[in-house]
């Protein structure tokens, strides 16, 4: 009796085997959209002046590049890269971070990115980097981010592909944005993770330390699918749709009712990798007014460290400024935590005398010194700044942000305009 339910049993797991084999297995797999693999980098500003005959020569095949932030701020790099990229041969991508907190805001910011890439031709899918969120929620977020990829695909007629790392990519979009094709980012790991939303990705940020001939910084490295190549590639058209308004921005202060009120004007230094046509983006003017300023002989020649006279326009804020609109329950000290300042700087800026009182629908302007990139935290050194005091700024050790910074050979030697990986 026991040898026949020995057989029993090896027949039933014969049989239990064969029909594991024969039917269809359901697997929830995350892997590369298909086989053929192409080797990435993501580049900005914070990676200097790049000589991309020698990345090519290290067998980098696509280059993402940052083209913009905001509704207003050009990459310093964003010109030079494009140039040298394409001249070597490699096959360029254009990426724009979005800060955008409504709807409103998000197609100023596709109008802007379009600009800024108008008359170019990528061979790569245009990308949206939408990684800090502040005080939004999933709804607003998710609202914001499909605002902006649809009306960039809409003025290009190019598809798009969604930058965001793991642990966003599996909590936090949802719906109709799922649809676009994924570039993810998880560092340390054999494979990224699995996630609900998406079964394959055709971008894979694995590192944000590599290390690539030609490139005296480290850099980001990728990998990625024939997916993430554009159908075709054409020139971007520029465009002619005006930006909205922003019912978000702060009320302009009225203009002076007398034409001849001679405009008031301030003098600021010209940092390394500054244009005049970043800097009139970002003083509300235009390359025209600093040239007669100035009496500049040639637009294409100016000098970091020499001085530099702007016009003053209050209705314009600066580019490393955000608007935030105080909600109920807020403290300043939240607030500051939140966006990485302190509650002096805000309370300074805003000319708070009492920082225990603010009000719901408030609008408060705040600093943000630092510039977001691919998941890391870039500070751009300031006159005066140690490497000790932005540490302690950002609660890390110089020894970390010395690491994090091949550009680095002195701890005691830092200079203004120079860009600093924090985290």
């Amino acid at each position: 009796m026991f040898k026949n339910g020995i057989k029993k049993l090896s027949v039933f797991l014969i049989l239990f085997l064969i029909l594991s084999y024969a039917m269809p297995t359901i697997i929830f797999a995350f892997g590369p959209s298909d086989d053929v693999i192409y080797q990435g980098i993501d580049v900005s500003g914070y990676q200097g002046n790049i000589d991309f005959a020698k990345v090519k020569k290290a067998g980098i095949d696509i280059v993402y590049m940052k083209t913009s932030e905001g509704p207003n701020y050009i990459d310093s790099k964003f010109e030079r890269n494009y140039k040298e990229a394409k001249a070597n041969g490699l096959k360029v991508g254009f990426y724009h971070y979005v800060t955008a907190r409504t709807e409103t805001q998000a197609v100023r910011e596709a109008i802007f990115f379009v600009s800024v890439i108008a008359n170019k031709v990528p061979d790569c899918r245009l990308a949206m980097d939408f990684e800090s969120f502040g005080s939004l929620s999933k709804t607003e977020i998710n609202k914001i981010g499909l605002t902006f990829m649809r009306k960039v695909e809409e003025l290009t007629g190019l598809e798009m592909v969604l930058y965001s790392n793991a642990s966003t990519a599996n909590n936090t979009w949802t719906g109709e944005i799922t649809k676009y094709p994924l570039w993810v980012a998880q560092y340390g790991v054999r494979v990224p993770e699995n996630n609900g939303n998406w079964q394959t990705w055709v971008g894979w940020q694995y590192t944000d330390m590599g290390d690539v001939s030609g490139i005296s910084n480290y850099v980001d490295r990728n990998q990625f699918t024939k997916g993430i190549l554009l159908s075709n590639t054409s020139e971007i058209p520029k465009p002619t749709e005006p930006m909205p308004d922003d019912p978000d921005k702060p009320d302009e202060p009225d203009k002076p009712s007398n034409p001849d009120t001679p405009q008031k004007t301030t003098t600021i230094t010209i940092k390394r990798g500054d244009t005049l046509s970043a800097l009139a983006i970002k003083y509300n003017t235009t390359v025209a007014k600093l040239v007669e300023l100035n009496n500049i002989k040639n637009p294409n020649l100016i000098y970091a460290g020499n001085k530099l006279i702007v016009p003053v326009n209050n209705s314009s804020l600066p580019i490393d400024t955000e608007v935030y609109t105080v909600k109920r329950g807020d403290t300043l000290s939240e607030i500051a935590q939140r966006f990485d300042t302190t509650v002096q700087k805000i309370a300074k800026d805003n000319n708070i005398s009492n920082v225990n009182l603010i009000y719901p629908g408030q609008k408060l302007i705040i600093p943000m010194h630092c510039r977001y990139d691919c998941g890391h935290k870039i500070y751009e050194v300031l006159p005066g700044d140690t490497l000790s005091e932005i540490a302690q700024m950002f609660n890390t050790t110089v020894a970390s942000i010395v690491k994090l910074n091949k550009s680095i050979k002195n701890p005691n030697l830092i200079y203004p305009g120079q860009m600093l990986r924090i985290r």
